[in-house]
């Protein structure tokens, strides 16, 4: 028998699994028909104790008869939607897919959207390969779909596949860009023909459980920036405005796992023989987190909200799927960082909201009378620019050529910078590339997430890390820096082929991937970072 590497690796992993846990299969193995990956957006494992009494539905399913992973992270630096999603199906770090940053994603001018508002989309700047291409180069019958409300969510699980990928527009409606296709497909313009979002406005939001069943304070104004932070909550009564913010509403889940279901019945996902994959990724725990915090009530009452809306999607999915013949994995992109300064279930006492806009208007300032060329300071879109220089979540690029046209040694402007940011109160580290590569990355994490998101010091000149549970500043609350509560996020594999139990071991969201190739009988097209979690596959 002829195997690659990876995929003897896989077949050994399997025989050694079954034959240790006493628990050999007495079936022949049976090929999955249906991979169903699902990632939530800002969801922290956290959340799964803390609620664990009040789950009844998926998300309770998935925990309690799945494999599940509890010392599990997103182990990279950056962590954002854009490169959690990219690190999901692809088994490699932001550092070798090419998406460290949020910025660095998906918009694309060049990808218009169909029949919708807004800046195009695609995964010209993803790299290599994912779990998609692995089963489409074995089969180019398998069938795919990916949704989200967010493009990056959608697209970038799958890579530079161009198979079927849509996301919820500003309008109400599931689009696609010129990327994949020239026209919506028909089974996307019926579900869209129907306005489901628009059936939500003026719906109050209320608590889905007994008021005595949440122990959070709803009287925290720092939450939704001082407006309308306690319950109900109301829906716009205007339809238009009902689209635009019903991705801050629980619903947002809802529709889109309806607009999942809608996809697996018209392009018949899992009904083999080969396996088929249907990639979800769900976002209104992030917006909800991000308005109001991982200690709210809402967020409280958005994670019972999902677990629901989860079981009957589980529930009608295996009325017309075989439940043997799926298998699932469940994760996040990242975490989330209470608000520094108020009370939470993390030991955030003493954190920061850290502004360094002051230091870098003045480094900018100092630059530019320095001869360095440029055109000021400015802000925009989360990102600080002055003459010289760009700053972004934590990661200083420099603009070498300006320098060396004033004269200015690189190396001396670093300096300053990082002299400037240790000053700063909540900065616990700065750090240069050249200097982490010399660490021990197995203790020293910090430093190990930093070179999995970056590896050129042209592009990262120096690597700014908050202390524990600060962030940067923001009106609302944050995620991505590399620290344990941004980057923790849970792991969990349900179906035949894994035994369901807790591992303690430490596993990656890199990792998921060629667990899942080993599984479904799949060789990987390149050298992955992540390894096969062995001792959960049956």
């Amino acid at each position: 028998m002829n195997l690659k590497p990876l995929a003897a690796i896989a077949l050994l992993g399997l025989t050694t699994c079954a034959s240790a846990a006493g628990n050999p299969s007495t079936r022949g193995a049976v090929t999955p028909r249906l991979l169903v990956f699902i990632t939530v957006d800002g969801l922290r494992p956290d959340y799964f104790t803390r609620f664990d009494r009040q789950l009844t539905g998926g998300l309770a399913r998935l925990y309690r008869d799945g494999a599940v992973f509890t010392n599990a992270y997103q182990d990279h630096a950056i962590t954002e939607t854009a490169p959690g999603h990219s690190a999901t199906m692809s088994g490699r770090f932001p550092v070798h897919t090419g998406i460290s940053t949020n910025f660095t994603g998906v918009g694309d001018s060049n990808s218009p959207l169909l029949e919708a508002q807004g800046l195009g989309a695609s995964p010209f700047r993803f790299r290599g390969s994912t779990l998609t291409d692995w089963l489409t180069g074995k089969d180019s019958h398998t069938r795919v779909l990916s949704v989200s409300r967010k493009d990056r969510g959608a697209i970038l699980p799958i890579g530079r596949s161009k198979q079927p990928v849509f996301w919820y527009a500003s309008n109400g409606s599931f689009t696609t860009s010129t990327y994949y296709t020239s026209s919506l497909p028909a089974w996307v313009r019926e579900f869209n023909a129907r306005k489901l979002a628009a059936g939500y406005a003026g719906r109050d939001w209320n608590l889905l459980l007994p008021q005595s069943e949440y122990p959070e304070p709803d009287s925290v104004t720092i939450e939704s920036r001082g407006v309308e932070f306690t319950f109900p909550h109301v829906v716009p009564r205007n339809a238009d405005s009902t689209a635009w913010m019903l991705p801050d509403f629980p619903w947002m889940d809802d529709l889109t796992l309806a607009f999942a279901m809608h996809g697996v019945h018209a392009l018949g996902l899992g009904t083999g023989p080969r396996t088929d994959i249907l990639a979800i990724s769900l976002s209104a725990t992030d917006a909800i987190g991000h308005r109001y915090g991982p200690d709210s009530r809402e967020v409280h009452d958005q994670v019972v909200r999902l677990d629901r809306m989860l079981g009957t999607f589980l529930d009608s999915l295996f009325k017309v799927r075989n439940p043997d013949e799926i298998v699932i994995a469940l994760t996040a992109d990242h975490g989330m960082t209470p608000f520094p300064g108020v009370r939470s279930s993390d030991p955030n006492t003493g954190a920061r909201s850290i502004d360094p806009q002051a230091i870098l208007r003045e480094m900018s300032t100092t630059l530019a009378a320095s001869g360095v060329p440029g055109s000021g300071f400015s802000y925009v879109s989360g990102i600080y620019r002055g003459n010289g220089f760009e700053f972004d979540s934590g990661v200083l690029e420099i603009d070498r050529p300006a320098l060396s046209a004033a004269k200015l040694d690189p190396d001396s402007v670093i300096e300053k910078f990082r002299s400037a940011f240790l000053a700063l109160p909540g900065i616990a580290r700065a750090d240069r590339i050249r200097e982490l590569v010399q660490r021990d990355t197995v203790s020293d994490h910090i430093a190990r997430r930093w070179l999995h998101a970056f590896a050129d010091e042209e592009h990262a000149a120096l690597l700014v890390t908050p202390a524990p549970y600060s962030s940067w500043s923001a009106t609302y609350a944050m995620h991505g820096t590399p620290n344990e509560v941004d980057a923790r996020v849970p792991i969990i594999f349900y179906g035949r082929a894994f035994i369901p139990g807790r591992y303690a071991q430490f596993a990656r969201v890199v990792d998921m991937a060629p667990t899942l190739a080993a599984v479904l009988g799949v060789a990987p097209l390149e050298r992955l970072d992540g390894r096969v979690l062995s001792n959960a596959i049956r």
